[in-house]
């Protein structure tokens, strides 16, 4: 299966706060063939958002205008929902608990983050035996 369509058709959550950006993921991810949750700016809108649909995975921009994105990380990685975080700053610059996590380096190309947000939905769903 190819990575475009392991996630077209997949409910996607959008967090960042600068527009462009999160024009760009949307068209980006409206391309791929998946339903666009958000896009959020912070983390309340976040929240709402996930308590509000159901998301199968999702898209957070590390530092939302100063505000950090780890209570929906939290919040998502409670409910069992992968996702990968996007940031233009350096790795090391993360909370030690987030930096194993999946993260793509801003500027990224489409098909990195395709690639990753197949990788994630593949290893989320249960196998079967």
């Amino acid at each position: 299966m190819s990575p475009d369509s392991a996630i077209s058709g997949r409910k996607v959550l959008i967090v960042e706060d600068e527009a462009i950006v999160a024009w760009l993921l949307e068209d980006m991810l409206a391309g791929l063939g998946c339903v666009v949750v958000g896009p959020a700016a912070n983390v309340k809108q976040a929240l709402a958002m996930i308590d509000a649909a159901p998301i199968e995975v999702a898209v957070l921009d590390v530092n939302l205008n100063g505000e950090m994105s780890y209570p929906v990380a939290d919040a998502l990685t409670a409910r069992g929902v992968p996702f990968v975080f996007v940031t233009g700053y350096d790795k090391a610059t993360m909370l030690d608990g987030y930096r194993a996590l999946p993260v793509l380096q801003k500027p990224f190309h489409r098909s990195e983050l395709t690639y990753t947000l197949a990788q994630l939905l593949a290893s989320a769903e249960p196998s079967v035996a």
